[in-house]
């Protein structure tokens, strides 16, 4: 039977670089290993209504992390620096459609993350039509 002696959870909604120990239960010993946590949001609306308008990655590890960010079919749409407010959804002025995009997190060491989120758009009237009849 597995044991979790000590467990203590990430806190919620945080990112960052964590030092995650492992010990064994009869204390035959015990490894470590530094991990990084990533936090970013797996949609946003960039309607400009104030609410998940940018999508970006918190708690990065380092300032000098580069993002990347691609459409469905490879195309390089936005470089980020990670200390900056995010990607509005827009490419060259222009809003980007509802659709999954992808991700390429760079960081200063050498490690690499790759993910994917979406990019929601939803009708104004519609939404706040949908919020009065709840």
């Amino acid at each position: 039977r597995n044991k979790l002696s000590g467990f203590q959870p990430f806190p919620k909604g945080t990112g960052g670089t964590y030092l995650v120990t492992v010990r064994d239960i009869n204390g035959c010993g015990e490894v470590s290993q530094t991990i990084n946590l990533l936090n970013y949001p797996r949609f946003f609306t960039p309607n400009n209504d104030g609410y998940h308008d940018r999508w970006h990655i918190k708690g990065l590890p380092n300032s000098n992390a580069v993002i990347l960010i691609y459409d469905r079919y490879g195309k390089l749409l936005k470089q980020l620096s990670s200390i900056g407010e995010g990607w509005d959804g827009t490419f060259n002025g222009r809003n980007m459609p509802p659709d999954d995009y992808w991700f390429q997190l760079n960081l200063e060491d050498g490690t690499n993350y790759n993910g994917h989120f979406s990019l929601v758009v939803e009708d104004i009237k519609r939404q706040k039509t949908r919020l009065t009849n709840v």
